[in-house]
């Protein structure tokens, strides 16, 4: 899954400036370096990246030099690094040549929080009319959050998304990731890619009002539906879900196993995997609607008989008679698995001092423009004298 002579990424020759740090802008612009695009990360000098200190872990070099946190890692492959001071005149005219030779801007700054610095779309699109200009900010630039700062756990609990996550007994629970931060980097690169089409087409470039906010509310997804429709808003289930029954964790002798039983078909055969066949004609369970309503009685006579088994048999008859279910791995066992490791999801980069970082590549594959991986995330400011030449030189060309 690396370049080739004759296949290149598709995002080959557009050029990002990443404005953005933490996670859901420097999400999508690792994203769209995958996609060939060259990103050039613009760095505080006094640090970087504020997760450049999130750790421990840290990525440790060859010659024990600290590389930065793991988290940094994470989510800036494939980028080059320049430090700048924005406030400074000489960094802010600095930042704008740049934007000048560039296609995309990526910034999670606070709403009009560029204006100092003139760096805000209003005064850099005066310098290129065709940038594509993505702002990603925990409200958006309107209403009347738009000036308050945004963090994704606050956003998971404001969007409704724990109040459906969690025990019903007990707290409200987050995601185990980042997910506000993450889905909005993905969206972030759906639209940037929509916006780039629009600006090659017709030379016009746009601003993209990403909000963490938006997001993390609409990915609610049927739950949103259920309330819309119904006019209730749905609870917490802990590992139950709220149209599908049996779709849930159940115990086994050994340890938990997923049953995602998502027809009346799979509930008959796994009835008689479990030696329940005469519950698959019984009125309260017959169909998916009667077991929801009775889902309480449901999990009981399963979980009766799951309890019985071992998990690897379990799992093997389930797979024997396409009963959809699964095994609960741990982080480990997930890049131990045989799938994983033919998917190549992990990926391991050397460092420009020979430094073996391991990372995770981005889940997407294209047949005739492979996505690249070529580099691992930038040390501070690794890449400042190579970006500076290069400017010069397009500025050069650009006046002759």
């Amino acid at each position: 899954m690396t370049e080739t002579a004759t296949k290149k990424p598709p995002l080959t020759g557009i050029r990002v400036i990443e404005l953005a740090r933490v996670l859901a802008g420097p999400w999508a612009g690792q994203m769209l370096a995958d996609l060939g695009a060259d990103v050039i990360k613009v760095e505080n000098p006094d640090g970087g990246d504020d997760t450049r200190q999130w750790g421990p872990p840290f990525v440790e070099g060859a010659d024990g030099e600290n590389l930065s946190a793991a988290y940094y890692h994470a989510t800036n492959r494939g980028k080059r690094s320049i430090t700048v001071d924005l406030k400074s005149p000489e960094g802010q005219q600095l930042v704008r040549r740049l934007i000048a030779t560039a296609d995309v801007v990526i910034e999670n700054f606070k709403v009009d929080g560029l204006v100092k610095y003139g760096l805000d779309y209003d005064s850099v699109r005066e310098v290129n009319p065709r940038l594509v200009y993505c702002s990603i900010t925990g409200f958006g630039q309107t209403g009347p959050y738009a000036g308050f700062a945004g963090y994704d756990y606050i956003v998971q609990g404001m969007s409704g998304f724990m109040s459906i996550t969690g025990e019903p007994d007990g707290q409200p629970m987050k995601a185990g990731v980042a997910i506000a931060d993450i889905f909005t980097g993905i969206y972030a690169v759906s639209a940037i890619e929509a916006a780039l089409i629009h600006a090659l087409k017709t030379g016009e470039g746009q601003l993209i009002d990403m909000a963490l906010l938006d997001v993390q509310s609409a990915v609610l997804a049927n739950q949103n539906m259920n309330y819309l429709v119904s006019g209730a808003a749905p609870p917490r289930l802990g590992n139950a879900h709220p149209n599908i029954s049996p779709y849930e964790v159940v115990p086994t002798a050994d340890g938990y196993l997923i049953l995602a039983v998502g027809n009346d078909g799979q509930f008959r055969r796994l009835s008689t995997i479990l030696g329940l066949e005469t519950i698959a004609d019984d009125e309260r369970f017959s169909t998916n609607k009667a077991r929801v309503a009775n889902r309480g009685e449901v999990r009981r006579l399963i979980s009766t008989e799951t309890l019985k088994w071992q998990k690897a048999d379990l799992l093997k008859a389930c797979e024997q008679n396409a009963v959809p279910s699964g095994a609960i791995n741990t982080i480990e066992e997930m890049f131990a698995d045989p799938q994983v490791k033919a998917r190549g999801l992990r990926i391991d980069l050397a460092d420009s001092a020979g430094t073996v970082i391991p990372g995770v590549r981005t889940p997407v594959v294209l047949s005739e423009t492979p996505l690249r991986y070529v580099r691992p995330s930038p040390r501070l400011g690794e890449h400042r004298e190579e970006i500076l030449a290069e400017l010069a030189e397009l500025e050069r060309k650009a006046s002759s």
